[in-house]
C-alpha cells in the first residue's frame, strides 16, 4: 500500500472504524533514518491504534528505525517481507527477505530488543520456487523464536521473476487453508490472514480459522463497509454510513486545509466511499474535477455530498411511487 495509506487515508478509515488496527504505508529504514521524519512519521492521535510498517534488511538500521517509531507513539512495529515491488527487489528487502529466513529472524530479534511495543511480521506464504509448506512454517518458527507473536500472512506466493507487482496481487493462487493450518499448529501465535478478501462476509468466515483479517485494496477502493466493522466485530452499538463518515471527516479536512494541505491529497482517498450507491459516479466526478483546482476547499466536498444525497432521495421517491 505504498503511496496509498498515508495519514489522510488513515484518518478517513479511522472515521469509519474506531477499533480496527491501522497500518502505515511501508517506509524504508533509509527514509526513516535519513528522510523528513516530521512528514513521513506524522500521524493524528485519533489514529490509534496504528502500526508503523517498515521495510529493510539491516538489523541495526531496523532496530534504530523501530525505536524512532516507538518514540513517535506507534502502537506496533511491523516488518513487511511480502511486498514484491521493484523498489524493494532492488534493495534486498520486502518479499526478497523471505529467501533469507535466518536474516529475517535476526532483524526481528533486533527490533524486539529495541522496542516495548509488539514487533510483527507481514509475509507471503513463499516466493518463486519455494515450497510454501516449508517456507512459511520455517519463517514463522525462526521469527517466533526471535520474539514475534503476531504474523500477518498474505495467502499467496510472490513471484519475483516474471510477474509485475500488480500481477503478484492477483495471479499467484491463494491458499487460505495453509494459513488456517498455521494457526491450528501454532495456536499460541496470533495469525492474521490477508489477500483477496473483498468483503466483511468473507472476513467473518476467515475468523472461524484465524485471529484476524487484514483488508488492503478492498478497504481502500470501497471503504464504505468499514463503517460496519465496529458493530459487526467489536460489539459497538452503531454502524456508520458514508454520509455520516464524510461529516465526521470534514473537521479534519478543514484543519488540514488551514495548514496548507491541498484538498485533493485528502479527497483522493474518498473516491470509493459511495461505491455501488446512487450518485457514486457524480461523487467521484465532482471530487476529481473540482478537488484539484487551485484553492479548492470544503465547498467541493459539500457539493459532492449534496449531489449524492439528491440522487439517493430521488431514487427513494421513485421507489415509493412504484410501490
Amino acid at each position: 500500500m505504498m503511496d496509498w495509506t498515508d495519514r489522510h487515508c488513515r484518518m478517513l478509515h479511522r472515521t469509519l472504524s474506531s477499533r480496527a488496527l491501522l497500518y502505515t504505508e511501508m517506509l524504508t529504514t533509509g527514509a526513516v533514518l535519513h528522510g523528513d521524519r516530521a512528514r513521513l512519521l506524522a500521524f493524528d492521535p485519533a489514529e490509534h491504534p496504528v502500526a508503523l510498517q517498515l521495510g529493510g534488511s539491516e538489523p541495526r538500521d531496523l532496530a534504530e528505525a523501530a525505536s524512532i517509531g516507538e518514540a513517535e507513539g506507534y502502537d506496533e512495529i511491523n516488518l513487511n517481507v511480502g511486498c514484491p515491488s521493484d523498489r524493494v527487489q532492488s534493495g534486498r528487502f520486502g518479499a526478497c527477505l523471505m529467501r533469507e529466513p535466518e536474516l529475517l529472524a535476526e532483524c526481528m530479534a533486533a527490533i524486539a530488543a529495541a522496542v516495548k511495543v509488539p514487533p510483527t511480521v507481514k509475509c507471503r506464504i513463499g516466493v518463486d520456487d519455494q515450497d510454501p509448506e516449508e517456507s512459511l512454517f520455517r519463517l514463522v518458527e525462526l521469527c517466533a523464536a526471535a520474539g514475534v507473536r503476531t504474523f500477518v500472512v498474505h495467502a499467496r506466493k510472490a513471484w519475483l521473476k516474471g510477474l509485475s507487482p500488480k500481477e503478484n496481487r492477483d495471479i499467484p493462487p491463494l491458499d487460505y487453508p495453509l494459513v488456517w493450518r498455521l494457526k491450528r499448529e501454532r495456536p499460541e501465535l496470533t495469525i492474521v490472514i490477508n489477500g483477496g478478501i473483498a468483503s466483511l462476509d468473507e472476513a467473518q468466515d476467515h475468523l472461524q480459522h484465524v485471529d484476524g483479517v487484514m483488508l488492503g485494496r478492498a478497504a481502500y477502493h470501497t471503504p464504505g463497509p468499514l463503517g460496519e466493522v465496529d458493530a459487526r466485530f467489536f460489539g459497538a452499538a452503531e454502524t456508520l454510513d458514508p454520509f455520516e463518515a464524510v461529516r465526521r471527516y470534514r473537521p479534519y479536512v478543514a484543519r488540514e486545509l488551514a495548514r496548507g494541505t491541498h484538498l485533493a491529497a485528502m479527497t483522493r482517498h474518498m473516491l470509493g466511499l459511495f461505491h455501488g450507491a446512487p450518485g457514486a459516479r457524480t461523487w467521484r466526478r465532482i471530487l476529481t474535477v473540482e478537488g484539484v483546482k487551485p484553492g479548492a476547499g470544503l465547498e467541493v466536498i459539500d457539493a459532492a455530498l449534496a449531489a449524492v444525497a439528491g440522487q439517493r432521495d430521488e431514487r427513494a421517491a421513485r421507489a415509493g411511487e412504484a410501490a
